[in-house]
């Protein structure tokens, strides 16, 4: 390969295009620059090459491309111009060469098979999509046979013969009952993969008259169905009682069922061959007959079946090899067994490969004058041939271009100039299949461009690195130089660092640093400078931190934190207990500087954090409280220890030392542990490190060290109480430097575009390093294709990105630590994947099961894996109402998505609304997003029960009718049969009559009742149906007008409505006196009774009333002295007590607002079987007998009276 290729190519490639591009430069290329600059078209988006189209529906052949300018379009069919303008039924879709031809007006699928190829041009090149094999699918009837039955004896094997038509693409075939059952498969009776149905050996149960063979093609979503297959088993036991009843006894009977030895139904013979792709999924077959029911066991001569990829099915009978390779080649060996020996099978496996890439051409973008390759390189078997096109035509007879040679899989560009760009094909191909790859090669002749914004401001903390961009862009690729101001000199020197895309890092930024940094870029079309502005701000320092507390319970306890910050930052304080909030307690007083804690309980111990944090720096320092009981008498106090002190280093080596110390006062409380520190000064000065700890008793330790670190210790004393303050810092230890011990930690490889590999990992500390010169070296190849390590070397960075991969693929990945002295050891190897790209194709077999007019459950295939091109997370379903059905009426679309993990294939839509029609479609997602959707399914949910009327207005009452005027239901969820309006009187007691039932047209929106009693409240209770039922009700309460002229008047026509009327003349002047003088005669003539009674002596009258015998009047009872009832002869209604009403028959007004609610209130209050109410609104009492049409008045006084009369 030529060093022109390589990234440090001559000036090199340029920095260029998103998607497609080998770039020299990492640099943020944004989409403005983008646009303006000139590129071949590339192909983004094709249909599948073996395409396979619906017969019903619009045949679309996709076929998108990006360039600039951009590109049009051309098609060829079967290797000839496909001129569409010639054809009413193909449309190419605008801005886009995607084809539509119009099958569902007219066209015929079969008319448009054949091989099409797109073409995508523009100024700067040509690029042509795959041969796209269109062919309609087939779901032909199966040929009619006569079927003869079959007639077999138990223990026998038999093999049903499915025999599918051939469809395309091949049906999936199941056998089923007439009762669309799934017929029972186990070891005994398996289907095979050619569709029939074995049966190892057969049993009394097999006999059945329905054995159906189903063929289910999927593209027309159609299934077929083979004429009913009978099966008829004769058991030694029938067969010989049907022998006894026919023949003598010296007759020969039939003979018992009696066991097989294996023998094989499929393969036959002992030996046969299969052919299988690379990639591809073998399956190997075996089915045996035999009684008892042989077991199939598989094995590969010479070797092992493959782990993790090899699979058991159909109990056994088949052997499943997924991603079949090379390797799997060889002989296959079935083995049939029973009890009475076996029989066994060798399959001669030969896996064949088609076409596949080992290196795929990439784009090139070049300068004028330089130099590049274009490499494709690929494998199969058997070996393929690689040729070469431009611009789509092959590339013998293409125009010439000087700057161009061809070298078998390798075109050598050398000093093109702007007229060589262009776009390449290369066509791998072998008797198996063929790969087509497009690569551009782009020229381009452009000045620097810096894009970072002028005067941009970075702000950091001193004695912290400061990072300057100055991304650029130029072909060919400008040099890059920084200056300090204006008219500042070159900045060189090692305390500068320069990065190749234009970075300028300062590592250790002093406030001597601020100012005015210039980048220039220039190469021979130019030149180009940009100013960055550079601020560098004091740290954040606690000056003094929070300390340790012991405070008694119920006391008081204060922390301290004082800080000390840059005057032009603004600092935020916060405190943490343990690491998590302060606890929502006012107790808790959170001052500028301080925190204050009120009346101390035992919940309140814990270590106290103070946290300041400013826009470019955070700091910490940290308190323990300790609560304790408050003594009863005084005590020994208790104290944390003091520190160590006297700390010396003895016993120097490369990577040890020892250290020693005199531990400080206990305080009262034995020291338990030491605690060592240490401090880097080389690499993190200030920052302190858990080392070690060792028992209270030992004042001596070996200390482990690393490399290129200059150490200092400090000890901290641990007792129950808590840690001492650290001890002094020891002297400083510097040790020497060597190779990295260890490697970076957590590689990963995660692309983040889909022709990208994002590798990134956790950077060694400081103290790691070993030594000076810190780098590492990334390596990547792709996995499982034989290819070489690609490997560079970066510093002071944590990623690396590897540009022009294949979409989501696997790469081995390596990254290793290497120093001024050397390398690390050899670092283990990760598993990552180039960028995700969208799914290719739609789920297919969409179906929808209606479950109720509210709730569906949609069923679809999975996707195949290969076209995911990325992590699969699910499938999301969109649907959404397009019509309601009862009133046929569009509305705005509001589409609902449902998203199911995984890879689901079906889900339930809840909160469907009844009568509705729907559409929906289900994509696959991946990491990069969603799919193309499938077609749209169209589904229909039946009729629900309506909702309650939208309203119900009662006017215009007389003194015998009311007017109803209602409204549709809001939600008719249906066609409506009917409405169904129910009523009801309510009297004065609350007491309900009886209730009447009217069933009214569904068109009707009005109602005169009629024939109604004057000055009563009636209850209305109103509803709609569909072919369902009854939705729900509304209820109203309306009064008829009462009769001004205040007289009786018969009732005309009452009819089915309501009783007839009576005048009340409770409120009559004489009525009320009438009854008054008869209360008084009735106490009167109690007076006389009781008189006469003690007297001994008879009431005269009584003598009087038993020679007149009236029958209308009843003597006084002698044994209780009370009176008889008196009766009206007409009504003959009995005057109970309680029974009256008020005087006044009109309604108030606030019993209008009464509801069922009240008049069930009543102690015997009940209702009927049929809902009405009966008893009274409080107390017992009798139902009135009604008179023709019942009422529910109460007796009214003139009813009292009748009875006197």
């Amino acid at each position: 390969m030529m060093k022109k290729r390589s990234i440090s190519a001559s000036k090199a490639s340029l920095v260029l295009f998103l998607c497609q591009v080998i770039s020299a430069l990492d640099v943020p290329l944004d989409s403005k620059l983008l646009e303006e600059l000139s590129q071949p078209p590339t192909i983004t988006q094709q249909s599948p090459k073996d395409y396979i189209v619906d017969p019903r529906e619009n045949i679309v052949i996709q076929c998108e491309a990006k360039g600039k300018p951009p590109p049009s379009f051309s098609w060829t069919r079967n290797g000839t111009h496909f001129d569409i303008d010639k054809d009413a039924q193909v449309t190419m879709k605008p801005n886009s060469g995607t084809l539509v031809i119009n099958i569902m007006n007219g066209g015929k699928a079969e008319v448009y098979e054949g091989v099409y190829q797109c073409t995508a041009r523009n100024e700067r090149g040509a690029a042509i999509s795959n041969n796209i094999v269109i062919r309609s699918s087939r779901s032909p009837l199966w040929t009619k046979e006569k079927l003869e039955p079959n007639h077999v004896q138990e223990g026998d094997s038999l093999v049903l013969h499915c025999r599918p038509p051939v469809g395309l693409p091949p049906p999936i075939i199941f056998w089923m009952d007439n009762a669309f059952q799934r017929l029972p498969q186990s070891e005994r009776v398996s289907q095979g993969l050619n569709g029939d149905l074995y049966f190892s050996n057969v049993q009394p149960e097999d006999t059945r008259e329905d054995y159906i063979c189903y063929a289910r093609f999927n593209h027309t979503q159609t299934i077929q169905q083979k004429q009913p297959i009978s099966v008829k088993v004769f058991s030694m036991d029938s067969l010989n009682d049907t022998i006894a009843a026919n023949l003598s006894d010296t007759d020969i009977y039939a003979k018992p069922v009696t066991e097989k030895q294996p023998i094989l139904l499929t393969p036959t013979g002992s030996t046969s061959t299969k052919v299988e792709l690379r990639g591809n999924v073998l399956l190997l077959e075996c089915i045996a007959a035999g009684l008892p029911t042989p077991v199939i066991r598989w094995i590969k001569e010479g070797g092992e079946l493959p782990a993790n990829r090899t699979f058991f099915e159909n109990f056994k009978k088949t052997l499943k090899i997924i991603d079949v390779s090379e390797a799997d080649s060889g002989n296959y060996k079935c083995v049939a067994r029973n009890i009475l020996g076996s029989v066994h099978h060798v399959i001669s496996v030969t896996v064949k490969a088609a076409p596949y890439w080992i290196t795929a051409p990439r784009n090139l973008v070049l300068s004028p004058g330089e130099d590049g390759t274009l490499i494709c390189r690929a494998n199969g078997n058997p070996k393929p041939n690689i040729s070469w096109l431009a611009n789509g035509v092959p590339i013998a007879i293409a125009p010439e271009d000087p700057s161009r040679k061809v070298d078998g899989d390798t075109i050598i560009f050398s000093h093109v100039q702007e007229r060589s760009s262009a776009v390449y094909q290369c066509n791998a191909s072998n008797e198996y299949g063929y790969l087509l790859a497009n690569a551009f090669v782009n020229v381009l002749a452009e000045p620097p461009r810096i894009l970072t914004p002028a005067n941009k401001l970075y702000q950091v903390i001193a004695d912290s690195p400061a990072l300057l961009d100055c991304a650029y862009f130029g072909s060919p690729k400008p040099e890059v130089e920084w200056f300090k101001g204006v008219k500042g000199s070159i900045l060189r020197g090692n305390e500068y660092i320069f990065h190749d895309n234009g970075t300028l890092e300062i590592p250790v930024a002093q406030k001597d640093s601020t100012g005015t940094y210039t980048c220039v870029a220039r190469n021979e079309l130019g030149k180009i400078q940009n100013e960055v502005q550079l601020e560098v701000k004091d740290p954040t320092m606690i000056i003094k931190q929070p300390e340790y507390k012991v405070i008694q319970r119920y006391g008081q306890v204060s922390f301290e934190c004082i800080i000390k910050h840059d005057s032009t930052l603004l600092p935020t304080v916060m405190w943490l207990k343990d690491n998590d909030e302060l606890p929502d307690d006012e107790r808790f007083l959170v001052g500028k500087d301080n925190l204050t804690i009120m009346n101390v309980t035992d919940k309140d111990d814990g270590t106290y954090t103070c946290i300041v944090n400013t826009t470019l720096d955070s700091v910490s320092a940290s308190a323990v409280l300790t609560v304790v009981a408050a003594p009863p008498t005084p005590a020994i106090i208790y104290a944390r220890p003091n520190p160590p002190f006297d700390l010396e280093l003895t016993g120097q080596l490369e990577r040890s030392v020892e250290l020693s110390w005199i531990p400080g006062d206990e305080n009262n409380s034995p020291i338990t542990n030491f605690v060592i520190e240490y401090e880097d000064g080389l690499h993190e000065p200030g920052v302190w490190h858990y080392q070690t700890e060792v028992p209270g008793t030992q004042t001596t330790v070996q200390l482990k060290l690393s490399p290129y670190v200059n150490y200092s210790f400090r000890v901290i004393a641990v007792n129950e109480i808590g840690r001492s303050q650290p001890s002094e810092p020891s002297e400083q230890y510097l040790t020497k430097s060597a190779n990295p011990d260890e490697n970076p930690s957590n590689v990963q490889g995660i692309g983040s575009e889909p022709d990208n590999l994002v590798i990134t990992w956790e950077s060694l500390k400081g103290f790691q390093s070993n030594g000076p010169g810190l780098q590492y070296k990334v390596s990547w190849r792709q996995k499982d294709v034989d290819d070489e390590w690609t490997s560079v070397i970066v510093a002071n960075v944590s990623k690396y990105i590897v540009s022009g991969t294949p979409t989501f693929v696997p790469y081995e990945i390596k990254v290793q630590a290497l120093n001024d002295l050397g390398y690390a050891p050899e670092p283990s190897e990760v598993i990552g994947h180039s960028g995700e790209d969208l799914p290719m194709v739609a789920p297919g077999n969409v179906q929808v099961h209606v479950i109720n007019s509210t709730l569906a459950k949609v069923h679809w295939d999975p996707v195949p894996l290969k076209t995911v091109r990325g992590h699969l997370q699910g499938y999301k379903v969109y649907y959404w109402k397009v019509q309601n059905l009862s009133r046929r009426s569009r509305r705005h679309v509001e589409k609902k998505i449902l998203t199911f993990r995984g890879n689901k294939t079906f889900g339930m839509l809840p909160g469907l609304e009844p009568y509705s029609s729907y559409k929906l479609n289900v994509r696959v997602v991946n990491g990069k997003g969603e799919g193309p959707a499938s077609p749209d399914k169209v589904f229909k949910t039946p009729e629900g029960v309506p909702s309650s009327p939208s309203f119900l207005k009662i006017t215009n009452p007389t003194l015998d009718s009311l007017t109803l005027e209602w409204g549709s239901p809001t939600h008719p969820n249906g066609v409506l049969t009917s409405y169904i309006l129910k009523f009801q009187p309510i009297n004065n007691t609350h007491e309900l009559g009886p209730l009447v039932e009217i069933r009214i047209p569904a068109n009707e929106s009005s109602l005169i009742l009629k024939n109604l009693n004057y000055s009563t409240r009636y209850k209305f209770y109103f509803n709609a149906q569909t072919s369902v039922g009854s939705g729900s009700q509304i209820t109203e309460e309306a009064v008829t007008i009462m009769d001004e002229a205040g007289i009786l008047r018969p009732a005309v026509g009452a009819g089915k409505a309501m009783a007839s009327r009576q005048v009340d003349i409770a409120t009559q002047g004489w009525f009320i006196g009438l009854m008054c003088a008869v209360a008084l005669l009735i106490l009167i003539l109690l007076i006389v009774c009781f008189i006469r009674r003690n007297k001994g002596g008879k009431y005269p009258v009584k003598e009087k009333e038993d020679a007149h015998a009236d029958p209308e009047i009843q003597p006084m009872k002698e044994d209780d002295g009370t009176f008889g009832e008196y009766s009206d002869a007409e009504d003959h209604k009995p005057l109970k007590k309680g029974s009256r009403t008020p005087s006044d028959r009109t309604v108030k007004k606030e019993d209008s607002d009464d509801s069922l609610v009240d008049y069930g209130e009543g102690v015997n209050g009940q209702f009927n079987e049929d809902g009405s109410f009966i008893g009274q609104y409080s107390g017992k009492k009798e139902k009135e007998p009604a008179e023709g049409n019942e009422s529910s008045e109460a007796p009214s006084p003139v009813n009292a009276m009748n009875s006197f009369v």
